[in-house]
C-alpha cells in the first residue's frame, strides 16, 4: 500500500506545482525564430542602400523602401503594446474555441501578397521618428525587446486573447507571430519595389 501511495503523492504534489501556464521551450524557439528571420531579411534587403534608393517610390500611391520601414517601425511599438495589453487583460479560456488560425498557418497567410491591404491612418508613414536610420534602429530596438520577453517570460500567453483584427481571435503568442509575418509582408514588398523597372540601380 506504501509502495502506491509515494507515487501517487508525487503526482499529485507535481501536478498542483507544475506551472503549465509557461511557454514551451519549443514555443520560445518558433516565436523567436521568426522574429529573428524576418529581422535578418529585412537588414539584408537594406545594406547598402543609398538615399536614392531608400525613397524611390514605383507609382503614385506606393510606398518607398524608406516609408515601408517607418510603418513597421510604427507596428512594431503597437503590436507589442497589443502583447501585453493581451496579457494585462487576463485569462479569457473561453476565447480558445474562436482561435481561426494554427500557428504555422499565420505566416503564409500574412505574406501573400496576392491580397493587398490599405493601412489606416495612424500607420501611415510621416517621418516621425527623423532620419531612416532613426527609424531603422526604432524597430531594432523594439523587437529586441520583443524576443528579450519571449525569452524570459512566464506570462501565459497561450491563455491570454485578442480579438481586435478583422480575421478573427489569436492568442498572445499568436499575436507575436503575426508581428513577425507583418515583417516579412513589407520585405517581400521592399523587394517588389526594388524589382520595378525604374529602381535606380545605385
Amino acid at each position: 500500500m506504501k509502495k502506491m501511495m509515494l507515487p501517487m503523492l508525487a503526482l499529485v504534489l507535481f501536478g498542483f506545482s507544475r506551472d503549465t501556464g509557461k511557454l514551451t521551450e519549443e514555443e520560445r524557439k518558433m516565436a523567436n525564430q521568426h522574429l529573428a528571420e524576418t529581422r535578418d531579411h529585412m537588414l539584408n534587403v537594406l545594406n547598402g542602400l543609398t538615399d536614392e534608393q531608400l525613397n524611390f517610390k514605383p507609382g503614385d500611391g506606393s510606398w518607398s523602401i524608406a516609408e515601408g520601414v517607418e510603418h513597421l517601425a510604427i507596428l512594431e511599438t503597437t503590436f507589442g503594446d497589443l502583447v501585453h495589453k493581451s496579457v494585462a487583460d487576463g485569462p479569457n479560456p473561453e476565447l480558445k474555441d474562436s482561435l481561426v488560425f494554427k500557428d504555422e498557418q499565420i505566416m503564409p497567410m500574412v505574406t501573400d501578397r496576392s491580397s493587398k491591404v490599405k493601412t489606416s491612418e495612424a500607420f501611415e508613414p510621416s517621418g516621425k521618428f527623423g532620419s531612416h536610420e532613426e527609424t531603422l534602429q526604432a524597430f531594432l530596438d523594439k523587437r529586441s525587446e520583443l524576443m528579450d520577453y519571449v525569452k524570459t517570460t512566464d506570462d501565459d500567453l497561450r491563455n491570454r486573447f485578442n480579438s481586435d483584427f478583422p480575421f478573427g481571435t489569436v492568442d498572445a503568442l499568436q499575436l507575436i507571430i503575426f508581428t513577425a509575418a507583418h515583417t516579412e509582408r513589407h520585405v517581400l514588398q521592399m523587394e517588389e519595389v526594388m524589382a520595378h523597372a525604374d529602381y535606380p540601380s545605385n
